[in-house]
């Protein structure tokens, strides 16, 4: 939807650069927007650490309120009130937001765009935010603080989404199945291909989570019938994943059959069976990859898991031109 108002406004008295900050989040992108929908979602997560929001009132839809009171560890309360400028799931939200003295004055105004894009291993959440102060004073402190006081904040949200897709703080017991196929056409020799697949040294170029987000733990793999495989490493806000792999079928040059389970931290999301399928043709080598999945206790995948795939295949496509 087309912005309807100037984040830089008539009431300009200080303007200090924007700030920008971003954020990877292991959970699918329509769950990291949903955090911003809701009352119930947004008091559980907008505050920085050891602060907490008592109350809230959100409406998400152009003209609606967000509305968000603060409560500090000795007792203050900090109100910031806006409205909705742009609702646009699951891509992006404006929100024009002014934090309030206890007088209900405008102390500063605070217009906030969130980007919301897919990637690999889940969803990044970019965020920027420009002020505008009505009292001069408030500038340099909040300028000083609020990169530190975002960063709290999107560990809370980090916790958020995890807990809305079902990754954490759920006895629910369930099971979601879903199935995906993909195919890739490589411009390289089966060998090659197959190398990648099954060489720890030549895996490690792709099978990996974004280079800066997340920082490998342990990765074991022992690619023969009763061997496995382990990737485990650390994403951005301290969040551990875990990929377990058992193989089960391997036919060089062609087939391999592997199952394997994804914890987060120490709850089991889901387990696969994973089929991959190569074959030479016109002088290229194609990729089939099914995997069926069994998505455990709540936890919404929502094709996250589909998309990811889809993105380590480009990578393995990438390794094969070094």
């Amino acid at each position: 939807m087309a912005r309807t108002d100037n984040p830089t406004g008539n009431d300009t008295t200080r303007q200090p650069p924007p700030l920008k900050i971003s954020r990877l989040f292991h959970a699918p992108r329509a769950t990291v927007f949903r955090a911003w929908s809701s009352a119930e979602h947004v008091m559980r997560w907008f505050s920085p650490e050891t602060y907490t929001v008592p109350e809230a009132r959100v409406e998400m839809r152009v003209g609606g309120a967000f509305e968000v009171c603060m409560r500090s560890p000795s007792g203050e309360t900090h109100w910031t009130r806006g409205s909705f400028v742009e609702v646009s799931p699951p891509d992006r939200l404006v929100i024009d937001m002014y934090a309030l003295d206890n007088a209900g004055a405008r102390l500063f105004r605070a217009y906030t765009e969130v980007n919301f894009f897919e990637e690999p291993g889940g969803a990044r959440m970019d965020v920027t935010q420009t002020y505008t102060f009505m009292d001069p004073a408030m500038a340099e402190p909040m300028v000083r603080g609020a990169p530190e006081g975002w960063r709290t904040t999107l560990d809370k949200l980090d916790k958020q989404v995890l807990r809305m897709s079902g990754a954490t703080g759920t006895d629910d017991r369930s099971v979601t199945h879903a199935t995906f196929f993909l195919e890739r056409a490589y411009d390289a020799p089966i060998a090659r291909v197959w190398r990648a697949l099954t060489d720890e040294g030549a895996k490690q170029k792709w099978f990996s989570g974004p280079p800066g987000k997340w920082k490998l733990i342990e990765r074991q793999i022992d690619v023969r019938v009763g061997g496995v495989e382990r990737l485990k490493g650390r994403w951005e806000g301290g969040l551990v994943s875990t990929f377990d792999a058992t193989y089960h079928d391997v036919v060089p040059n062609e087939r391999l059959v592997y199952s394997y389970a994804m914890h987060l931290d120490d709850k089991k999301i889901s387990v696969s069976l994973a089929t991959m399928q190569l074959k030479a043709e016109g002088g290229k080598t194609i990729l089939k990859v099914c995997e069926q999945g069994a998505f455990l206790d709540g936890y919404d995948d929502a094709g996250s898991r589909e998309h990811g795939t889809g993105h380590l295949l480009d990578a393995l496509g990438a390794s094969l031109t070094d």
